[in-house]
């Protein structure tokens, strides 16, 4: 199978194209034949170095796809042969197939398609997750979503909003029109204003950004407030839980956890049109440098996605 693999840490050059043979899905494993990868900015960090928990290379990136069944290891009954499925592999998803634990599959419905739904899962995860269990965002609540038309920010607005939060969010006057259409309450435009004299007593900050961003939400804060980083692998944090619990406040850095009930729940909200993944472009599987320079340069909105 065809696979892009890097074999040493740098910049999108290192990405080379590479044959491997096709993976065997172990016990409640099931193989997938790709049709789509999502792009995420932990790609690009795990091929710069930046996640050890990735490990050395040769490395295979991708956290997210959607594609059809190939093979199914023992003792896996939820799925069959010619499944269409969506799920979050953890690594080597920029391949012609890759194993994924039913526990991180769901079954995509008809009517979505592969590049969206390969755009959904790990960026919808850690949205849905961090809103729901870590800010625990419930009507009324005042919300302060980061880079909020970016991968995880466009769908942490309209989730938050669901759950009845008054959302603000901070991102490019360009995307303002877009946050707007998705529910945001208010916008501000980080390249104008600074967000601390514009924002007051949230009740969370979905931290996305990494850098000063910690410190500089915690102002924004109203006491007991929560600061949630889901800046990700990489980033640097210059807040902890003590240094917000001096403040009255609250830190946690989240971690996604790969969910095929919650990913099948949210594919279901795609499919009824209650959820919109936005995909910034498509990228042919042979140009996936080019789809990490655009992800690197910060400047995504949505999700960019590689096709097969």
């Amino acid at each position: 199978m065809r696979v892009v693999r890097l074999r040493t840490f740098g910049g999108p050059e290192v990405l080379e194209l590479a044959e491997l043979d096709t993976p065997e899905p172990g016990p409640e494993q099931v193989l997938v034949r790709v049709v789509a990868s999502g792009v995420n900015p932990a790609d690009w960090k795990v091929r710069s170095g930046l996640v050890p928990k990735y490990g050395r290379p040769p490395l295979t990136p991708g956290l997210d796809v959607s594609g059809v069944v190939d093979r199914v290891g023992p003792g896996v009954t939820a799925f069959r042969l010619g499944d269409e499925v969506v799920g979050v592999p953890m690594g080597g998803g920029y391949a012609d197939y890759v194993v994924v634990g039913v526990d991180a599959l769901a079954v995509k419905p008809a009517g979505v398609e592969h590049v969206t739904a390969a755009a959904l899962p790990v960026a919808g995860l850690t949205a849905w997750q961090a809103v729901t269990e870590a800010a625990q965002i419930r009507a009324g609540d005042r919300i302060l979503v980061h880079a909020a038309a970016g991968g995880v920010g466009h769908l942490a607005v309209q989730i938050a909003k669901h759950h009845g939060g008054y959302v603000i969010g901070t991102a490019r006057a360009a995307n303002h029109d877009f946050l707007r259409g998705l529910g945001a309450d208010e916008i501000v435009d980080y390249h104008t204003t600074d967000f601390t004299s514009a924002v007051r007593d949230v009740h969370a900050v979905l931290e996305t950004v990494g850098g000063d961003y910690g410190p500089r939400s915690l102002e924004v804060l109203r006491p007991n407030g929560i600061l949630v980083s889901i800046s990700g692998s990489g980033s640097v944090r210059l807040v902890t839980p003590e240094v917000a619990a001096a403040r009255g406040r609250r830190y946690t850095e989240f971690p996604m956890h790969p969910s095929g009930a919650d990913l099948a729940a949210l594919l279901d909200r795609v499919a009824a049109g209650t959820l919109r993944v936005d995909v910034a472009g498509t990228v042919p599987f042979t140009k996936a440098a080019d789809a990490h320079q655009r992800s690197e340069s910060g400047r995504v909105r949505g999700k960019l996605v590689i096709t097969h």
